[in-house]
């Protein structure tokens, strides 16, 4: 029970990667705020939650909202009592455009979505957390940006890149609290954002070393590690759990 009577958040919860984490670090002990646009999805990862003993609270929004970010905190804080740890998970790829065919509203959303939330998403844990003398945020980014190139992916590498220098600045600016933050750089995840083309999976699992493509709760399993007592000594990290990705050339 490494997360016990823990109120974590976790963003993108209604599917994919953030479902997987809501239900292990409930099995895990902690209270989960579970936060996503999709109000059914959130409330059958809920359901499950509930169903196996543990708690769980949905507040549907969009990440891109700058005051989504307060309102899952202050559910939190008054749902649970607090806030001990968040794993910003929510995220979008775009619309798969070379760069110089992206237009200005779908690079802004690309941005808003990985990159903007990602602040606002820290401006409004911070502040919970010193209240708890501490605790650990984690973001999903990518090895895209920052192993690789993809092409089409121009807008989604520069956000999680931004979001991993954010990380590196927040670690510096926060260590001294006790408040740890971290990226976690998944490689490809079978979750909704990879589609259901069967050609596509082979193609992203031949360019791992693994030579296949990670469940989502081999990432949750990571994440686990990286908002837990596990990691106490970790912050300001980029931590690859990509299959061996970033290694691999053939």
């Amino acid at each position: 029970m490494q997360l016990r009577d823990k109120v974590i958040l976790i963003t993108g919860a209604s599917s994919g990667i953030g479902a997987a984490a809501a239900r292990l670090f409930a099995s895990e002990g902690a209270k989960v705020v579970l936060g996503a646009r999709r109000k059914e999805a959130l409330e059958k990862v809920a359901a499950d939650v509930r169903g196996a003993g543990g708690e769980a609270e949905v507040v549907p929004g969009d990440v891109t909202d700058p005051d989504y970010a307060g309102e899952l905190v202050e559910r939190a804080e008054g749902r649970f009592g607090g806030l001990d740890g968040a794993f910003n998970n929510a995220g979008a790829v775009g619309s798969g455009t070379p760069v110089a065919d992206t237009d200005q509203a779908a690079w802004d959303e690309v941005i808003a979505t990985n990159l903007s939330a990602a602040y606002w998403a820290a401006r409004a844990q911070i502040p919970a957390l010193r209240k708890r003398g501490g605790g650990s945020m984690v973001f999903t980014t990518s090895f895209v940006g920052h192993t690789a190139g993809i092409p089409g992916m121009g807008a989604y590498a520069a956000a999680k890149s931004g979001v991993n220098g954010l990380v590196k600045t927040l670690a510096a600016e926060l260590g001294a609290e006790g408040i740890r933050a971290n990226a976690l750089l998944p490689g490809g995840t079978r979750t909704g954002m990879a589609g259901d083309d069967a050609s596509f999976h082979e193609w992203v699992a031949s360019i791992h070393a693994l030579k296949r493509m990670a469940e989502p709760d081999e990432i949750a399993r990571a994440a686990l590690f990286l908002i837990g007592p596990a990691s106490s000594f970790v912050t300001g990290t980029a931590m690859l759990v990509d299959g061996g990705n970033s290694i691999t050339k053939t």
